[in-house]
């Protein structure tokens, strides 16, 4: 009988928890099939939400980058500007410096042909100054040359007065004695 007791305790007990079990289970899958409905409102809601704030936040991305662009093409402009604005005033500045070095170039030639002509003028004037220094030198060597002669043929001149017989006085006359 022992076993009995223990088949007949754990049969009783099951009885006494499957009967609070069934009548509990038909209102749990009533709470559950509620429940199961909220969470689908909820996910239906949660996803409406969802779109709703993926539609609003594509909206911002989509007006933020239009902005970007805007505000990119507005400094490509102003850069592009400022870039034609230089290059204009640069081209300015090299016109000038080409039309000051064009205006330069043509007093250097000038200057140049001045310098040339000068140059040429100074060797002819040092040329005439030789050329007359070399004929005044010539007329002096020729000078001397001349009176080298001069006074050459005067002591060859005075040489043969001197061994000629004219140049020497008639001796004295010899006194005759008959007086």
């Amino acid at each position: 009988m022992k076993k009995w007791l223990y088949v007949i305790s754990v049969g009783g007990l099951t009885i006494l928890f499957v009967i609070p079990y069934l009548a509990s289970r038909k209102e749990a899958e009533a709470k559950e099939k509620e429940r199961l409905a909220v969470a689908a409102k909820a996910a239906s809601d949660l996803a409406e939400r969802k779109k709703q704030d993926e539609e609003k936040a594509r909206k911002d991305a989509e007006d933020r980058e239009n902005k970007r662009k805007a505000e990119e093409k507005a400094k490509e402009e102003e850069t592009r500007r400022k870039w034609d604005e230089q290059g204009q005033e640069i081209q300015k500045d090299t016109d000038g410096f080409l039309a000051r070095a064009d205006k330069a170039s043509k007093e250097v030639s000038r200057l140049e042909a001045d310098l040339d002509s000068l140059r040429k003028l100074r060797e002819k004037t040092n040329r005439e100054a030789f050329d007359s220094a070399k004929l005044v030198e010539k007329a002096t060597v020729e000078k001397q040359t001349a009176e080298l002669r001069t006074q050459y043929l005067l002591e060859q001149i005075v040489a043969r007065a001197a061994a000629s017989s004219m140049a020497k006085p008639p001796a004295p006359p010899v006194a005759t004695n008959g007086k």
